[in-house]
């Protein structure tokens, strides 16, 4: 191990005890503290390396396996071989019963509950996108129509300053609303929420993400965003947004607002409710951009570590759902009963004119463009990851966070008005031009000014302009000096404590320099120029400026394709993503992933690193390990779980000398500690209590901690029987195993953690998400990443 480059980050082999350092902020201003390793207990207890966990409150969350329950009793009987593994594994035989006892008809009956709520994620989702839309088409209007009547007054007679102050009290009020939600309501509202949600679907679960006070912040804190001028879209925080809804419709219940309407209590579980959450993330995504296959690829590309072939039917259900609700009651909204062409919240109009069809020799221009926009994003990535660490340094006070996104505001409208003020691109108001709020300014009668086009505008009406505005619409200058601030401004914003998403700036930052570019390449061909259409290359600009920041590849372009309407587009597109993805990975990581290892997540990519074939299961285990006895005393289990030096999630189970005979674990033992599952004598069991599956469907999800379980001194010398609630069949793999091989095994089948044993099946070490995660492939080769102290 000595050849291996040490870096900080959040794992150590030393002190595997927590996924972040004593006091490591958060991204959202929150602390999660660092628990001990050592743990002490009593001969029968042995040692176990931490359980890497990001929740470490009253409900135990970490990473799960995602997997859909059979509906066979074959099936079943192989699906047990691995369900243990799951972060909340409940009695089998209680599993067993209800298989038995359930009739054709009633498996029926779950696979069309199943596609029912699916349908009731669209539904709510799509009403959301609707809310969203309308209030921020409404508050953003009355903003910039006031500004607009206030600068037409002050432009004759003077006093305009009075005007950029107006502009910047307005955007400051928004903002202050929509910071104090998040700053010190629910810190992790903050930002678009697709990392978090990456990681959900990846396997990990991070505190409150999925919770109804998260819902509520998410989206009245990104409409403050939008109405408020900031360099951020709606689109983002839509992901979130649908990824909660399907948590909660799922589970026929709220915790937060201990309401439970006694439905589909069967899907309250982890395997369940993660697949649901995929349903709802890619309902997000399909109301965001009108893109249905745009959100399931995205569930697939970006989210899910496994892959259930048999729900990608029922995602694309609920995203056409999503979409159809959205352009139905915003038709209406419209007078427009019945129009469903309107394509999702973006809106970027239809390419469908021979104008703008694109040659074969182009694609090599394409292709570079690809590359200007991998090398932006890389940059783009760059300022923000330290700006991040500035952050969660210095900025990590809630009124601290709220006075940044003020100035952020304050200077956002104070630089839109300089440039709009300061511009002189003037343009004929004719009426093929159809921009919201026109400004004239010191241009002529019948004129406005283009710059205002850009910045006096909400960011999904400016990309949308960039794309389909008329040739000319807009002079070199004009696009050179918007793309150079908007690209500042923007990455300034992401990271602020208020909800905000990073598409559409990426789109809009894209789509000024394309059209520049398309403007440029028509001048060096002025006798035909009609190949070099500014919004043909604005599309393109666009296409790589967001592959350049986000990496997204394929997802991107099918949403791209079904936001347009128009698939001609599809090669180059996915052209210039490929190319904007390579040119970019060379640099910097992408925007998501740069932000998730900020947080310490122990996120699993797709492969393991390239030269990790050397390490073995040995090297990269935690170990010594805690084990249990099988027939193991309550105090000493009660003693273990309340150790606050550690937080397990994780027991092997043995029976002496230390050899495995199953795994327990801590939300199983917490149970059986509340329903006083043991017995006097530890070879008595004519007293023990007979669980229900109901009682861990109440507990689920927020499992009571171990502080709250009242044991009293005559109960702790009783004894507890395991070998009824332990996974008898846990994985396990020889010491040797290479480390990809672990790897493989982690990612095909959503394990959460691995026993490592030697040739006597003795246990000797136990390798989980984190062990994985901490080895990362750098530029001096395989590095080891250790817990972060920043």
């Amino acid at each position: 191990m000595a050849n291996i480059t040490k870096k900080v980050s959040w794992s150590s082999r030393g002190d595997d005890s927590g996924l972040a350092g004593e006091g490591t902020p958060l991204l959202n201003g929150t602390e999660i503290p660092k628990p001990s390793r050592q743990l002490s207990g009593s001969g029968s207890v042995f040692r176990i390396g931490r359980f890497s966990t990001v929740d470490l409150e009253d409900d135990i969350t970490s990473e799960e396996v995602k997997f859909e329950l059979p509906t066979s009793l074959l099936s079943f009987c192989l699906f047990l071989f691995y369900v243990f593994d799951e972060i909340k594994c409940i009695h089998l035989s209680l599993f067993l019963e209800e298989e038995r006892r359930m009739s054709h008809m009633g498996f029926r009956c779950l696979e069309i509950s199943r596609w029912v709520i699916c349908g009731l994620i669209g539904i709510l989702t799509g009403l959301i996108a609707c809310f969203i839309d309308i209030m921020v088409e409404k508050l953003a209007g009355c903003k910039y129509q006031v500004i607009k009547e206030n600068i037409e007054k002050f432009t004759e007679v003077g006093g305009l300053s009075i005007s950029l102050i107006l502009w910047a009290v307005l955007n400051c009020a928004f903002v202050l609303v929509g910071g104090i939600m998040v700053a010190y309501i629910e810190p992790i509202a903050a930002g678009s929420g697709i990392p978090q949600i990456k990681c959900y679907l990846n396997g990990v679960k991070i505190p409150r993400v999925v919770r109804l006070k998260t819902l509520l912040v998410k989206v009245l804190g990104v409409i403050c965003s939008v109405a408020g001028g900031l360099a951020v879209g709606k689109e983002g925080p839509m992901i979130h947004s649908g990824a909660v809804v399907a948590a909660g419709v799922s589970q026929g219940r709220s915790t937060s607002l201990k309401r439970d309407f006694k439905m589909f209590e069967y899907f309250r579980r982890d395997t369940e409710k993660r697949d649901f959450v995929s349903a709802g993330a890619a309902a997000g995504v399909s109301a965001a951009f009108g893109a249905p296959v745009g959100g399931v690829l995205f569930s697939l590309e970006e989210g899910a570590s496994f892959w259930n072939q048999m729900l990608t039917w029922r995602i694309f259900f609920a995203s056409m759902i999503s979409t159809f609700t959205l352009n139905f009651f915003l038709s209406i909204y419209h007078g427009k009963p019945g129009d469903l062409s309107n394509p999702g919240l973006i809106n970027f109009g239809r390419f469908e004119s021979d104008s703008v069809a694109y040659y074969y020799y182009e694609l090599p221009l394409f292709m570079g463009m690809g590359a200007i926009g991998g090398l932006l994003g890389a940059l783009f990535n760059s300022i923000n990851y330290w700006l991040t660490i500035f952050r969660i340094r210095y900025v990590h006070r809630p009124c601290l966070q709220v006075m940044e996104a003020l100035l952020v505001a304050a200077v956002t409208a104070t630089v839109s008005f300089t440039m709009i003020y300061f511009s002189n691109d003037c343009q004929p108001l004719g009426p093929e031009h159809n921009e919201e709020y026109p400004l004239q300014l010191f241009c002529a009668d019948g004129e406005y000014n283009s710059m205002a086009t850009a910045f006096f505008n909400t960011p999904e009406r400016s990309v949308r302009s960039l794309f389909h505005n008329q040739p000319g619409s807009y002079n070199p200058l004009t696009l050179g000096l918007f793309t150079l601030t908007y690209f500042f401004l923007a990455c300034w914003t992401y990271g602020l404590a208020v909800s905000a998403g990073v598409f559409i700036p990426s789109l809009l930052i894209g789509a000024a320099w394309g059209r520049l570019c398309g403007i440029l390449l028509a001048s060096f061909t002025p006798t035909s120029p009609i190949w070099a259409d500014p919004g043909k290359y604005a599309l393109i600009g666009a296409a790589a400026q967001l592959g350049g920041i986000v990496r997204m590849t394929l997802s991107l372009t099918v949403i791209m394709v079904e936001a347009t309407g128009n698939v001609t587009y599809g090669l180059p597109i996915m052209l210039v993503l490929m190319t904007a993805k390579i040119v970019g990975d060379y640099f910097q990581e992408g925007l998501y992933d740069i932000h998730i290892k900020l947080q310490s997540v122990p996120f699993l990519h797709w492969e393991a690193p390239a030269t990790s074939h050397w390490l073995t299961a040995r090297e990269v285990m935690s170990s010594p390990v805690t084990c249990f006895n099988r027939i193991e005393k309550v105090g000493t289990i009660v003693d273990v779980l309340s150790n606050t030096s550690t937080n397990h999630n994780g027991f092997p189970v043995v029976v002496q000398p230390a050899k495995l005979c199953g795994l327990i674990l801590r939300s199983q033992l917490i149970v059986l500690l509340k329903h006083k599952v043991f017995v006097e004598l530890a070879r008595s069991r004519l007293s023990q209590r007979k669980l229900q599956l109901k009682d861990f469907r109440d507990a689920y999800p927020r499992f009571p901690p171990i502080q709250s379980i009242h044991v009293s001194q005559d109960e702790r010398e009783c004894m507890m029987d395991l070998t009824e609630f332990m996974n008898a069949t846990p994985y396990t793999v020889p010491q040797d195993t290479s480390l990809p091989r672990v790897f493989k095994l982690f990612r095909a089948l959503g394990l959460r953690h691995l026993v490592v044993v030697d040739d006597e099946n003795r246990v000797i070490g136990l390798v989980t998400r984190k062990d994985l995660a901490r080895y990362h492939l750098g530029k001096h080769g395989l590095e080891e990443l250790q817990l972060a102290q920043t």
